[in-house]
């Protein structure tokens, strides 16, 4: 039986979701539950979130070594995922779509750019080059409710998400929530093609309301 109660307590998806009912909780991780069965046949897989954001002021300072405040907001993307004992990631975002990256070759070939695919092969490029480990292959089946095109970072909550899954199946949760936003800058910036700054991802990774001091961008503080 797909009981997400048996996955992670009621207190932390309360304090996840406040706003919603037991009801309502039940019911959005069971469709991630089944909707990751229906695909892949295999049940308890692990459960994961990042939430889209939104900026409270200075909005694209952080291009300019400026001070930002961003906060993530109380819709995310969670994904139910687990260890596939291969050197694929297959995933099935309802808002990205389909996804299959063979991590033999992490080098971002030209053919991938601005697909979903090439994020979550920057993201385990950078976590390589980093000299995290080595990232293994999962299945993933993703439920977005950070409307894309929206202009609350669907693609910051993305990236911040595919990070979050890594880290937990491959490194035991051990890597910040900084390094996260980094790994999801790089994947946008170097596969995905796109120079955007740091300021999503970071208020994706941290939670909450954040202030962010970019005037030395490779060290931003927080």
């Amino acid at each position: 039986e797909n009981n997400s109660s048996m996955i992670v307590s009621r207190t932390e998806l309360s304090r996840l979701y406040p706003d919603m009912s037991d009801k309502q909780i039940e019911k959005r991780l069971a469709f991630v539950l089944e909707g990751f069965n229906s695909i892949y046949g295999k049940a308890q897989p692990r459960l994961f979130s990042a939430p889209g954001r939104t900026e409270l002021g200075g909005n694209h300072t952080d291009h300019q070594n400026g001070l930002v405040i961003a906060a993530a907001i109380n819709l995310d993307n969670i994904a139910a995922a687990l260890p596939n004992g291969e050197n694929v990631i297959r995933i099935f975002s309802d808002t990205h779509g389909s996804a299959s990256v063979d991590l033999s070759e992490l080098s971002p070939p030209a053919s991938e750019t601005g697909t979903p695919a090439s994020l979550v092969r920057g993201v385990a490029e950078y976590f390589t080059k980093q000299g995290f480990g080595t990232v293994g292959g999962f299945e993933a089946y993703i439920s977005g409710q950070v409307p894309v095109g929206s202009g609350l970072s669907s693609s910051a909550a993305f990236e911040t998400l595919i990070a979050s899954i890594m880290n937990g199946l491959y490194f035991d949760g051990k890597i910040p929530p900084e390094t996260l936003a980094r790994a999801g800058q790089y994947a946008e910036n170097v596969h995905f093609g796109k120079p955007c700054g740091l300021m999503d991802q970071m208020a994706s990774a941290m939670g909450g309301i954040i202030q962010i001091d970019f005037k030395n961008p490779y060290a931003p503080k927080i």
